[in-house]
């Protein structure tokens, strides 16, 4: 086969070169010349179709085409289904992240081993021996009558063999590892991993299969690899999990079938991933007594509401720049959010430290949270507890002013379920029939918040 015509073009000005070379001579940057292919063979595998897909299309009317609905097929493990917006789509794309050892190639061991009792499916694995992967399946106790392996790195004998295969599922382990022989450079680089995933998205798309990518995240945690790769396939899931702890997150950052920013809760056993049935429980400490600077609030995480504890410390500084401190919340937030209460309720923290934590590893980007952290910090200042049972959320504006926030009967009902007696929401965010036996408090402003709690 005719090898294909490569070139080097630079990622930041898109200067092109022959060969590689560490500057680029035009923009004078560095490491940034990035293989690509400008010229393939007719024989190149990349311009074949895959199954008996003919390579050329026709032009079809939109108007007239009949559009069947997604059948979507179920894991058998309820929380990836819940990420996945219901289930795998035949033909679709998954891409999923996480840092090393946080439990990505078991969970998806754990799913092969549940579909393949009524799919056939196919694990390859460009990073673990047959051996490992064996033994992996025998500590978790699991069926490995349907389970087939593939060894194998080259995206182009790893394809041929899954069009000889027609697995209805199939997952890379890792997109890192898997390389094309029309490019030279090293399995892991950015212009291999984009030619890779797109034969492989090409591929899903022309049998139908079903195909799951491991996916590397680099040390600020995004995904390795160009940006590219997650615009082509059709869900990105990131899994999330704080060091030392058991519990497991798994985040729904993009989905074509399903609805975003969904949230998946396992945790981590001797005998694999298990499903988090009641997350609140897990994210709420059960203090036997109530103690300053914590309240309750609910968060909203795609469709799921959740109780989560918020927790403040507020401590003299002896420094000329007092330190603002927050984990699980974004800290210039914290910082105008103490600017509201100094210049709305008269309460001054400029010579005070200011530490937030949201209890459980979770991270919180919505403002529902505004109102539990700026009571939660003048909590911990007063040393006063907030009575028991009461929980709260909403949105502070600049103008001290309490906004709603979106789906407040839904939060209501979940507090009411856990055994919440005192709510303290906006206005217009609270109902009657979603918190039948709960004391509803509204406030409109943040001074009424304030003598509400306390």
């Amino acid at each position: 086969m005719a090898k294909a015509k490569t070139q080097y073009q630079c990622s930041e000005c898109g200067a092109k070169s022959p060969k590689w070379g560490g500057q680029c001579l035009e923009c004078k940057a560095w490491n940034t010349l990035v293989e690509t292919v400008v010229e393939a063979s007719p024989a190149n595998p990349r311009f074949a179709g895959y199954a008996g897909t003919a390579v050329g299309q026709e032009v079809i009317e939109l108007a007239g085409l009949q559009a069947e609905p997604e059948v979507k097929q179920g894991t058998g493990i309820g929380e990836l289904d819940r990420v996945l917006g219901g289930g795998l789509v035949p033909g679709s794309v998954v891409l999923i992240g996480g840092d090393p050892g946080i439990g990505k190639s078991t969970l998806l061991t754990q799913t092969l081993a549940q579909l393949s009792q009524g799919m056939s499916s196919l694990y390859v694995s460009g990073e673990e021996s047959p051996r490992q992967i064996g033994l992996r399946v025998q500590r978790l106790g699991l069926s490995a009558n349907n389970l087939r392996l593939l060894p194998e790195t080259n995206v182009e004998r790893m394809l041929a063999i899954a069009g000889r295969e027609a697995p209805d599922v199939m997952v890379i382990d890792s997109i890192q590892t898997i390389y094309t022989e029309l490019l030279q450079s090293a399995p892991g680089s950015v212009a291999q991993v984009r030619e890779s995933a797109a034969q492989l998205v090409r591929f899903a798309k022309a049998s139908g299969t079903t195909v799951l990518l491991v996916g590397h995240v680099t040390k600020e945690g995004a995904l390795a690899g160009p940006r590219v790769l997650e615009h082509m396939v059709d869900t990105v899931l990131y899994f999330e999990g704080e060091q030392g702890s058991r519990f497991r997150l798994i985040r729904t950052i993009k989905n074509r079938y399903g609805a975003v920013n969904e949230l998946g809760v396992f945790a981590m056993t001797d005998k694999g991933l298990r499903e988090v049935g009641n997350p609140s429980a897990i994210f709420l400490s059960g203090h036997a007594e109530e103690v300053p600077g914590s309240t309750v609030m609910v968060t909203r995480e795609g469709s799921r509401p959740l109780l989560v504890e918020v927790q403040a410390l507020v401590d003299e500084s002896r420094l000329a720049n007092p330190r603002r401190v927050c984990v699980g919340l974004e800290q210039n937030r914290l910082s105008m959010l103490l600017a509201v209460m100094h210049r709305h309720a008269g309460i001054a923290m400029y010579d005070q430290d200011v530490f937030v934590n949201v209890v459980g590893g979770v991270r919180i980007n919505e403002t529902a949270a505004d109102l539990p952290v700026l009571l939660a910090v003048l909590s911990s200042l007063r040393n006063r507890a907030l009575p028991e049972g009461t929980v709260l959320f909403g949105e502070v504006g600049l103008a001290g002013e309490i906004r709603p926030v979106p789906n407040g009967p839904d939060r209501l009902r979940e507090a009411a379920k856990h055994g919440f007696k005192r709510a303290i929401a906006p206005k217009q965010n609270l109902s009657r029939e979603a918190a039948e036996g709960m004391e509803l408090i509204a406030v409109e402003r943040l001074e009424a918040a304030v003598e509400a709690a306390f």
